[in-house]
């Protein structure tokens, strides 16, 4: 699912070119081109499909030229993960009844990609065999505002293998806390695993007029008429996630617990958590920069450009070629708000 505009990245992350398609960590890889080469381990080239905005299909080509073009899959609208979901699950349906499927975020990172593997292959045994919606869920190392949490039955279903209880969005830091001392809740972390048949069955009881709206075009899936259809189904959709609208209901949700490195990288927080630091806890792209006491930093700014940071404590430094962000960490929620500002102020031109 690569078709977000990944806001809180601003300003680095732009709506003609999001966090999907950028290389945030300096790793030498694009988020998308890493995530494509994870779940390459898993499944071949050409079972990989990416669903994404429209205007983003010629830089998934650039950037995944080992994709086929009728792999990509182009949305007319953003309508959440929901109907995102359904549309690939009713396509796959079509070619393979008995098909099973992953789907998951474009840009989420994961450090250790053999134990994500192994994850992900023990999800495609328990759904081969049992109808189940299963989501992966990630033992949480601190309690982050900013996730989902999944609470879960304490028995078995099978090994390693739980029923889940309870979804709650993202909690305030008290709720937070609570659930980290409680030991059974973990953090979502949006990878669903299922059999297509059984995902469809959930969306017929739980969300039918997004349902009915794919089942009234489906004999068109896999023909030159998809398009077409795609376009006349998009508006007849609900704008809601997967999590909200399916998971949230169904009574046949499982969990595996897993420890794999992961981050939704959705903030430049989780960026500052995942990148090497100097001596004073300063996390820096950007090939000519200085620091004088400062420190806990997130810093990226181009590789040409020379930046001397004096005194900042706990900040966020981005610069691009026509916006410059320093912001301090503990308000990274808030860059949403900024931006919205930033419209209203200059138009759409900066974002």
């Amino acid at each position: 699912m690569a078709g977000g505009i990944g806001s809180r990245f601003w300003p680095m992350s732009r709506t003609d070119f999001p966090k999907q398609f950028l290389d945030i960590l300096g790793t030498g890889k694009t988020m998308i081109q890493q995530t494509f080469e994870r779940y390459n381990k898993l499944v071949p080239a050409e079972n990989i499909y990416i669903v994404t905005a429209q205007e983003y299909v010629p830089i998934v080509k650039q950037q995944l030229p080992e994709v086929a073009d009728e792999n990509i899959l182009a949305e007319p609208s953003r309508k959440n993960t929901a109907p995102c979901i359904a549309y690939i699950a009713f396509k796959l349906f079509n070619k393979d009844p008995k098909a099973l499927m992953v789907a998951a975020p474009a840009d989420n990172l994961v450090l250790e990609t053999d134990e994500f593997v192994k994850t992900a292959k023990k999800a495609f045994d328990f759904v081969d065999s049992v109808n189940a919606l299963v989501t992966i869920g990630i033992k949480p190392t601190y309690p982050n505002t900013g996730y989902g949490y999944i609470q879960h039955e304490t028995k078995e279903a099978a090994s390693d293998i739980y029923k889940v209880k309870t979804f709650t969005e993202k909690p305030n830091l008290e709720l937070a806390k609570t659930f980290i001392a409680s030991g059974d809740f973990l953090w979502n972390a949006g990878i669903f695993t299922w059999k297509v048949k059984n995902i469809l069955t959930a969306f017929e009881k739980h969300l039918p007029e997004v349902y009915e709206a794919f089942a009234a075009e489906k004999d068109k899936f896999n023909t030159n008429e998809e398009k077409e259809a795609i376009e006349s189904i998009y508006p007849l959709c609900t704008n809601i996630s997967v999590d909200f609208g399916v998971m949230e209901k169904a009574d046949n949700v499982y969990l595996i617990p897993a420890s794999f490195g992961w981050s939704d990288l959705g903030t430049w927080n989780s960026a500052w958590e995942n990148k090497d630091k100097d001596y004073f806890g300063n996390a820096v792209v950007g090939k000519k920069v200085m620091t004088v006491d400062a420190k806990n930093c997130i810093v990226h700014v181009p590789d040409n450009k020379l930046v001397l940071l004096q005194g900042l404590d706990e900040f966020i430094v981005v610069d691009t070629k026509d916006v410059l962000l320093i912001c301090k960490k503990e308000k990274e929620q808030e860059i949403k708000d900024y931006v919205a500002e930033v419209k209203r102020n200059m138009g759409e031109k900066f974002l």
